[in-house]
This record gives C-alpha cells, sequence and structure tokens, in this order.
C-alpha cells in the first residue's frame, strides 16, 4: 500500500470525537450562561438607578430654573422641550435633558408631582411593568 492509501483511511474524525467536542461546548456554553444570565438583570437594575438620578438632577435643574417642578400633565417631556405657558426666556435653551430614555425593560419612566416619597417620584415599574413586585420586578425609585 502506498502511503496515500493508507492515508484516506486515517483522515477525519470519529463519531466519538464529534460527540466528545459537543458535550464539550454544551457544558461550557452552560456555565456561561448561568454565569452571566443573572449579572444581566443587575445591571438593568444599575441601569434603572442610574437613568433615574439623570433625570432627578435635570428636574432639579428645571426646578431651579422655573421656581416649581414640572406637573404631572408636563411630565418628563419639559425636561426635553418647553411645555406650554412656560417663558421660553426662562427655559434652558436645550432642554435639560437630551432625550428621554426608556427604562432597561423598554417601559417609560413614571413620574408623580407631588411624590407619595417626596416633593417628585421618578421611578421604573421593573422587568414585569406593573406597580409593586420583588426581585427584578420589583420598582425601583428616587426614594431608595
Amino acid at each position: 500500500m502506498t502511503d496515500t492509501e493508507n492515508k484516506t483511511n486515517e483522515d477525519g474524525f470519529t463519531l466519538v470525537e464529534v460527540m466528545v467536542t459537543l458535550v464539550i461546548i454544551g457544558l461550557l456554553t452552560t456555565f456561561v450562561v448561568l454565569n452571566v444570565l443573572p449579572a444581566q438583570g443587575k445591571a438593568q437594575v444599575q441601569k434603572a438607578k442610574g437613568d433615574i438620578a439623570a433625570i432627578e438632577t435635570a428636574l432639579e435643574m428645571y426646578a431651579l430654573d422655573m421656581n416649581n417642578y414640572p406637573t404631572e400633565q408636563e411630565g418628563l417631556e419639559a425636561l426635553t422641550a418647553a411645555p406650554a405657558g412656560v417663558s421660553e426666556a426662562r427655559y434652558r435653551q436645550g432642554g435639560y435633558i437630551r432625550k428621554m430614555s426608556l427604562d432597561p425593560w423598554g417601559n417609560p419612566y413614571e413620574y408623580r408631582n407631588p411624590g407619595e416619597n417626596g416633593p417628585i417620584d421618578i421611578y421604573s415599574l421593573g422587568a414585569d411593568g406593573e406597580p409593586g413586585g420583588e426581585g427584578q420586578d420589583a420598582d425601583i425609585g428616587n426614594w431608595q
């Protein structure tokens, strides 16, 4: 037999080698998923807290210029564009916040004036989008 004839019988992978490789990849994927997914939930909560702090700061700047917070009817949109009846001379050019973002779960941030927990309440309803809840579904607000 020549070298080329012997080589063709040894080329490729056996079914056992392929199966072992797939099992190893599956175990690695499971390990990564179990360790990364909980961190994603924590990151979403931290992002919501950061967004709420930024919105609260913008509301404080608005209140300094206008001598009061936006009404609930004006809402958080008052931070990006002057509400009707507000003096353009007092309203900060470009607004108080560049863009009103959604919370990490795709819902708008809620605003209450007067607040139940302070002069104003800014909050996210959490992952479930419903009041209350625990864990990822818990409300996140500026009073926490």
